[in-house]
């Protein structure tokens, strides 16, 4: 931000143009923050616990009144699609694709529910953050938190790297279409790094295009939502951020020429 002056989504006036048949009052720069309800609600709709929030952003996660000033090693949220790649972009890096994401969190283990094994706690062992008590109106916080932790607060999965289950959802670069890799295995085709499709449909929202989330956040539970699991989908609108949604960058390996015995170019 500070070396480029990035301004993000959620920090941005809404264009009317962008938002045929919105009220202009209802046209304020802010983002989607959860708001766990006052008693136990069906959980057929949930508009039940997510309020737009007039200047919730990066900065202030909750709204006015909330900062990042003891959360500085917390992922950041509230980031739209376009702001993590224009992150990416200004770092020399970019989004995983979905294969990757999955590749990555399972961490070298094969047909496992979870990045760590077949069980949700091993020996009682909370291995990642995510939803305790009853959805979505009671968080326990038994793992120690109640929103988002500290990045690095529970174990590494065996490629060490942390929190690809739980936290926060992540973007990946590939459109959402739910039959995508069932099309690939009707086909017969053996995928080998799939890039993605080429365009989103999602069933429930016709025309509405989606990018896929990986990886859970905090607020998983087997309640509602259980996709801290290896292969968990979600799906978002590009233009559209909540205080449980971040990102993680790919950086590509350089090539390694070799120049001598014992000396390699990078």
């Amino acid at each position: 931000m500070r070396a480029t002056g990035y301004v993000t989504v959620a920090e941005r006036k809404p264009r009317a143009e962008d938002y045929p048949g919105a009220i202009p009052e209802n046209l304020i720069a802010g983002s989607v923050v959860f708001t766990p309800p006052k008693r136990p609600v069906e959980l057929y709709d949930h508009f039940q616990w997510w309020s737009y929030v007039a200047g919730a952003n990066w900065l202030h996660p909750e709204g006015p009144g909330s900062d990042i000033n003891s959360r500085m090693n917390h992922p950041v949220v509230h980031v739209a699609y376009e702001d993590a790649v224009s992150y990416c972009k200004w770092a020399g890096k970019r989004l995983p694709m979905e294969a990757e994401f999955e590749f990555a969190s399972r961490g070298g283990l094969d047909r496992k529910r979870y990045d760590w094994g077949d069980e949700l706690r091993p020996g009682g062992k909370t291995m990642a953050n995510t939803f305790q008590g009853h959805f979505p109106d009671t968080n326990t916080g038994e793992d120690g938190y109640k929103a988002t932790a500290p990045v690095g607060s529970f174990p590494a999965n065996g490629f060490g790297l942390v929190d690809m289950s739980g936290n926060v959802w992540e973007w990946t670069s590939d459109w959402y279409r739910p039959d995508y890799y069932a099309t690939l295995a009707a086909r017969g085709e053996e995928a080998v790094n799939p890039k993605g499709p080429s365009d989103s449909f999602d069933p429930s929202e016709p025309g509405r295009a989606k990018r896929v989330h990986r990886g859970g956040s905090y607020l998983c539970t087997d309640q509602y939502c259980s996709r801290y699991a290896a292969g968990g989908r979600g799906k978002g609108e590009p233009d559209t951020g909540t205080n449980h949604l971040g990102f993680r960058a790919v950086k590509e390996a350089k090539a390694t020429q070799s120049i001598g015995p014992g000396h390699d170019k990078r």
